[in-house]
């Protein structure tokens, strides 16, 4: 079986098990249920198809399903919509579920995926324009390809990490600054562990992202048990909370914006109340750091010794002076926390 197949058949699988017959107004006649939730058959009387075509659906053995049964089987698994969006991508790239149309739409999206991702130039300027509002530009796979000086107040400097660290996830789950600068960090690391769902659903042949994932399984536990429950969310807007060292507690609020003609790269800001104290905080910190030189600008920089990337993030655990603060205080040396 596929990856994808996979995939799909863990998906359904999981939605089935949320649901017991009496959600669904079947008739529940007792006994010990071999499964979790509505069996195969319950499921497929309920999207008004056989039983063998569910179970080869759900296996991924069905060669180019139509809009309305897969329609109908997120109404009997009662998907959101979004859940229902990510079941059609799943069935359409399983190998029994596209046309030669969708076989070569999906090796090009494969080749489009293995190619570097560029800042575009336009959310480049959005990013020096904002000076007082933290943002990073958040690439496929949830990479982080540019960021802000506001954004190094609160996170950190991503320019500090090899390149190959800069992803949101990677350092949500793996740096245990993290932990301590969200406030609810389940909720932020289950986040994560969804929209990288839904990358894999749009790009299940990127073997950097299937390489992401695999890390993630082995070196965190709690990634493997939320990946095992096959979430899917959408990274677009909420609020989060922060644990800040130098400034303590702020409530910010994430807007996620992506270009129509380019989806893969989308700006990521975060912003307070005007006039709350996480106002006055997060601009207390910006003030801080306002001289602060990132290191993706020095890396531009001809002089050798500035090029390799700065002083590390331990260096700048306590401020400078009485009235200036570096980036995060970070007593246990590592890298910066996730945006």
């Amino acid at each position: 079986m596929s990856s994808t197949a996979i995939s799909l058949n863990e998906f359904l699988r999981t939605r089935r098990s949320r649901l017991r017959p009496e959600d669904v107004d079947l008739p529940d006649y007792g006994g010990r249920r071999r499964v979790s939730g509505l069996r195969r058959e319950e499921l497929a009387q309920l999207a008004g198809v056989s039983v063998d075509y569910y179970t080869r659906l759900e296996q991924g053995r069905v060669g180019n399903p139509s809009d309305a049964v897969l329609d109908a089987v997120a109404r009997a698994l009662r998907l959101d919509p979004e859940e229902a969006r990510h079941l059609h991508r799943l069935a359409r790239t399983a190998p029994g579920g596209g046309s030669g149309r969708a076989s070569t739409a999906r090796a090009s999206a494969a080749r489009a995926a293995a190619a570097p991702q560029r800042v575009r130039p336009t959310l480049a300027r959005l990013l020096d324009a904002m000076i007082d509002v933290p943002a990073v530009v958040m690439g496929r796979r949830m990479d982080i390809l540019a960021w802000n000086r506001a954004a190094v107040a609160l996170f950190g400097d991503y320019g500090a990490l090899d390149p190959a660290e800069r992803n949101i996830a990677r350092i949500t789950y793996l740096d245990p600054a993290s932990r301590e600068l969200y406030e609810d960090w389940v909720g932020c690391a289950r986040e994560n562990a969804a929209f990288l769902h839904l990358e894999a659903g749009r790009r299940p042949d990127d073997p950097r992202l299937a390489e992401l994932i695999g890390e993630l399984s082995m070196r965190s536990p709690e990634f493997r048990q939320w990946w095992a429950e096959h979430p899917v969310r959408d990274k677009t807007s909420g609020r989060k909370g922060f644990r800040h060292p130098l400034v303590g507690r702020m409530e910010l609020v994430y807007e996620t914006l992506r270009s129509a003609d380019d989806p893969d790269q989308a700006l990521v800001t975060y912003t307070a109340e005007r006039g709350s104290p996480s106002d006055d905080a997060l601009r207390m910190l910006i003030a801080w750091n306002a001289d602060r030189e990132p290191v993706q600008d020095r890396d531009r920089s001809p002089n050798p010794e500035r090029a390799r990337g700065g002083a590390p993030f331990a260096d700048r655990a306590a401020p400078r002076s009485a009235d200036r603060a570096p980036g995060p205080a970070r007593p246990d040396g590592g890298t910066g926390p996730a945006a």
